[in-house]
């Protein structure tokens, strides 16, 4: 199934409703879509990582090049990164080239060893490699604790290659270039740009329809400089976001940017009220009251900016 033009660049919000298992028939969330010609994503909940969606909560993508496949997210256990192979294998007989981890989380690194036992070269951010060396071991714990008997043949391992700034593969029809724009969601953040197509897989600086998570590293005035000075700048007519289906830029623009500059202006008025951290949990967030997560996160969200924002 490929979706049609007027979807990808469609204004309106979409809301997605979670379920159980889209795809029942493969530990995947959801089958792979063509978003455009030869690149793939299959679409995961926009919920919190859970047994029912075995950890498929971010958006898992491939590109086939006509000399081989570029898998952007090894998965959230090494059976969720078995089953993406099938899939792959159902759509071409091209090898797996390449393996891209989008940041050190667990849903894009913890598949890791399957893709290693194929013999497939696993690049990250040094950043995001950092991350996983250090806390890969409690990622993995904690994915065991809800994965339960599908968390089975996953072990920690890291990326077998690392870069800073840029990773250029010139594979078949395609130019693809891993980007480290700077600060953003999560240590090592990086988006895989296709400059051909235009099209952004843009991993976890940009998300749509869930509410994103404000983590303890998550500095909020870092990634808006980030997005201004360098996500603006590819001009991308396509973006498959981190979390929520493909889409365009208004659409991440509004729930991403728009979403951080609201929360900040919403605290930044709160502190100069004089307000404190208990009261800062509860500033009005009932724009963005209908995404998904925001039940699980908005509070949060305003606690960590609040912290944040006070010693700016």
């Amino acid at each position: 199934m490929r979706w049609t033009l007027p979807f990808l660049l469609a204004t309106s919000a979409y809301a997605s409703e979670d379920i159980a298992d889209k795809y029942p028939a493969s530990l995947l969330y959801d089958k792979p879509v063509e978003v455009i010609p030869g690149v793939f994503s299959a679409i995961g909940a926009t919920a919190p990582p859970t047994y029912e969606n075995a950890g498929h909560n971010n958006n898992l993508s491939f590109i086939v090049t006509g000399d081989g496949v570029v898998v952007i997210n090894a998965g959230a256990a090494y059976g969720l990164a078995a089953a993406l192979h099938d899939e792959i294998k159902a759509i071409t007989d091209q090898p797996v080239k390449l393996v891209f981890n989008e940041n050190g989380q667990g849903h894009a690194m913890l598949g890791n060893n399957y893709w290693a036992e194929q013999g497939v070269p696993i690049v990250a951010h040094v950043d995001a490699a950092t991350e996983v060396a250090d806390y890969g071991g409690s990622i993995l714990e904690g994915m065991k604790r809800y994965n339960r008997d599908r968390a089975e043949g996953t072990t920690l391992q890291g990326p077998t290659e690392t870069f800073e700034d840029t990773y250029v593969v010139e594979m078949g029809a395609f130019r693809i270039e891993a980007r480290y724009l700077g600060p953003a969601h999560s240590p090592g953040d990086i988006v895989v740009w296709l400059p051909d197509q235009r099209l952004v897989i843009s991993g976890d600086m940009a998300f749509h329809e869930r509410m994103l998570p404000i983590f303890e590293h998550t500095y909020t005035a870092d990634w808006l400089d980030t997005w201004d000075n360098a996500f603006e700048a590819l001009e991308a007519t396509y973006v498959i976001p981190g979390h929520g289906h493909p889409t365009n830029m208004d659409q991440v623009r509004r729930y991403t940017k728009g979403y951080l500059e609201y929360l900040r202006t919403q605290i930044g008025a709160h502190i100069d009220a004089g307000g404190g951290l208990a009261e800062a949990y509860y500033v009005d967030q009932s724009p963005y009251a209908h995404l998904d997560t925001f039940e699980e996160l908005a509070t949060k969200n305003a606690g960590r900016v609040f912290e944040q924002m006070e010693f700016e």
